[in-house]
């Protein structure tokens, strides 16, 4: 297929995340740098353990920048569709970084607990964890832009976790106030919950990815978008199966079922189909890699009635979805079409129940059922 997206947008995303990520590993080096100061000599647990996290967060960022190099090589005879999945798996090894910092934060924090240190803070001390609140709010607004602006997930949740981060210092700071002013230590306690929401926010981030991998129900504006593209065409009466391909960020591949005249030529359904790609790949970035067709009865009122009655009885059951692709041949008495069905009941189960109800209804007809799964929102 001729569409194939220009390198440029790519190249310059690629960009804007690398220079992203380099920034934030500076800033996150340099705080880890201060904060390991402080919580040494001020002899804070949860000092330390906020340095531990900014060093995650920095190594975080280098994973990011691999995986972005990585996932932008050209596709080759091995991986024709390219490398973009890759910033998929670095986002896993990022996920599984920041769970061993949580669980190792919490294991400290319990040791301290059990063995509690007084911690001995000074107005410098002080000073440099309020700058780092500050610093990692700007650092995560910052960041939470830039991937909002080139769709990364790694930079938004990058950016949202230097935000959670600037809280978790702020904590740290009050306990630290707090602390002067009462000579109450509540260091060790402030360190375990810092490391529970590291832990979680590592599952969260694991699980994200995982859904990615395993391949998740498309986009319900995407998929809306991309059938209203397509009905816009005189012919076209109906846009069906749509399934999306996802091979990395705004990488989509997509093949679809267009429902037809019976009377179209082969070439006006090739100039059709090659007109419709470079469509959709124009205002949605999604490529077309295959098309099916459904023929649909013109001029056969037979047909139009049978159809008419099928569906009624077909769209009786809560589980069918949707019914189209429906061709009745009249003369051979052999009807056919697809019935979208949801996860609430087993296809082959689906097909039995509904080629019963028919065959008892059309004894004479060779009736033909094609189970589809709803991957995508259906109209």
């Amino acid at each position: 297929m001729s569409n194939t997206p220009t390198p440029a947008p790519e190249m310059n995303r690629d960009k804007i995340i690398i220079r992203t990520s380099v920034i934030g590993i500076l800033a996150n080096v340099l705080l880890a740098g201060f904060k390991a100061l402080v919580g040494i000599v001020s002899h804070s647990i949860a000092v330390l353990l906020d340095a531990v996290n900014n060093l995650s967060d920095a190594l975080s960022s280098i994973i990011t920048i691999v995986g972005t190099k990585l996932s932008g090589r050209l596709p080759d005879k091995k991986h024709p569709l390219g490398y973009g999945r890759v910033e998929y798996l670095s986002a896993m090894v990022v996920s599984g970084i920041v769970l061993y910092a949580g669980i190792t934060s919490a294991v400290e924090s319990v040791k301290k607990i059990i063995q509690p240190e007084q911690p001995d803070y000074s107005a410098v001390s002080l000073v440099i964890i309020a700058v780092a609140v500050a610093v990692k709010i700007v650092l995560g607004r910052y960041v939470k832009a830039q991937g909002k602006k080139v769709n990364s997930g790694s930079l938004v949740a990058s950016g949202s976790d230097a935000m959670f981060d600037a809280i978790l210092s702020a904590s740290v700071l009050a306990c630290a106030v707090l602390f002067m002013l009462t000579g109450l230590s509540l260091e060790a306690y402030v360190g375990a919950v810092i490391s529970v929401f590291i832990i979680k926010s590592g599952i969260e981030m694991m699980i994200e990815t995982l859904n990615e991998i395993l391949g998740m129900r498309a986009d319900k504006a995407t998929t809306d978008r991309v059938k209203a593209l397509l009905r816009e065409e005189a012919p076209v009466r109906g846009a069906y199966d749509l399934i999306l391909y996802n091979y990395g960020p705004d990488k989509d591949y997509a093949s679809v079922h267009l429902e037809l005249p019976d009377t179209m030529t082969v070439r006006e359904v090739d100039q059709l189909t090659r007109k419709l790609e470079a469509k959709v790949y124009r205002e949605t970035g999604v490529i077309l890699t295959g098309v099916g067709v459904y023929s649909y009865n013109t001029g056969d009122d037979e047909a139009a009635r049978l159809q008419n009655d099928v569906r009624q009885r077909v769209l009786e059951h809560d589980w069918a979805v949707q019914m189209h692709g429906f061709y009745a041949d009249t003369a051979a008495r052999e009807m056919r079409f697809d019935v979208v069905m949801s996860f609430d009941i087993q296809p082959r189960e689906g097909i039995r129940i509904l080629s019963e109800e028919l065959g008892r209804a059309y004894p004479d007809w060779r009736i033909a059922i094609v189970p589809d799964v709803d991957v995508s929102t259906t109209d």
